[in-house]
């Protein structure tokens, strides 16, 4: 008979010239998680091939760590194939859980025990890690990329008609269930539409958001990979989503 993959929570990290970041980002997640899912858990870094040697400093934390592992990628299309790609493997393994965060430290570690204790035991079936809500906010950014930020959550918010604040939000956990039944394979979006695009479609399906405040900071170290051109999308693709979802 076959030996029964245990159903554990995975973290998906998406990488592209995190270098500095990597080791950081995975060994506080590591620490965290085992605190709070000592059955077990699973740190899945997926690189895009960067060229400042990330996938080979993951590859060494997997080496020394048996809940790591890493996907390299050859593709370079943006954040949300990458995240595409983690979630097929994390389900693919038989994940109950399905985490995703940014590995710049603009989202905090410890923020992973709240957003799997809103799903795990609190009822929700999306836990999203929310700057819109009391007690959420942002620190570091200049008043553009606060306008950007803001600006695009409330579109998004009044096209598609949802009561979900921070709908831009990249720092989520997704009960397996969730992200089975929002077709991820037809998912097209990139940037902060990926972002909108996943949210909405859970909403459509009838599962339950929950928006976890949070304090979101700006990275410390390396690039950041926003641009107008991901804004520019968002605000193009959110119609789009409206008018498939009738």
């Amino acid at each position: 008979m076959p030996v029964p993959i245990p159903a554990l929570p995975w973290l998906v990290l998406p990488t592209f010239n995190e270098a500095e970041n990597v080791e950081r980002i995975v060994l506080a997640a590591h620490a965290v998680l085992s605190a709070c899912a000592p059955d077990g858990f699973r740190i899945l870094v997926v690189d895009d091939s960067s060229p400042d040697g990330t996938g080979a400093i993951a590859d060494r934390l997997a080496a020394a760590h048996a809940e790591v592992e890493v996907l390299h990628r050859t593709e370079r299309d943006g954040l949300g194939p990458a995240y595409l790609a983690g979630f097929a493997h994390a389900l693919e393994r038989g994940a109950a859980y399905v985490f995703e965060m940014d590995a710049d430290f603009s989202h905090a570690p410890a923020d992973l025990a709240r957003l799997l204790a809103a799903v795990r035991d609190g009822g929700a079936d999306v836990a999203l890690g929310s700057r819109y809500v009391p007690g959420g906010s942002v620190t570091d950014w200049g008043l553009v990329r606060k306008v950007v930020s803001r600006g695009g959550s409330w579109y998004a918010r009044r096209v598609l008609g949802l009561a979900v604040r921070d709908l831009t939000g990249g720092f989520k956990c997704f009960r397996r269930e969730v992200l089975e039944a929002i077709d991820l394979p037809t998912v097209r979006s990139h940037g902060y539409a990926f972002q909108v695009e996943l949210t909405y479609r859970a909403v459509q399906q009838g599962f339950t958001v929950t928006e976890v405040p949070i304090v979101f900071r700006d990275r410390e170290l390396g690039q950041s990979k926003m641009s107008p051109t991901i804004a520019v999308e968002a605000m193009w693709l959110v119609p789009q989503l409206r008018r498939r979802g009738r």
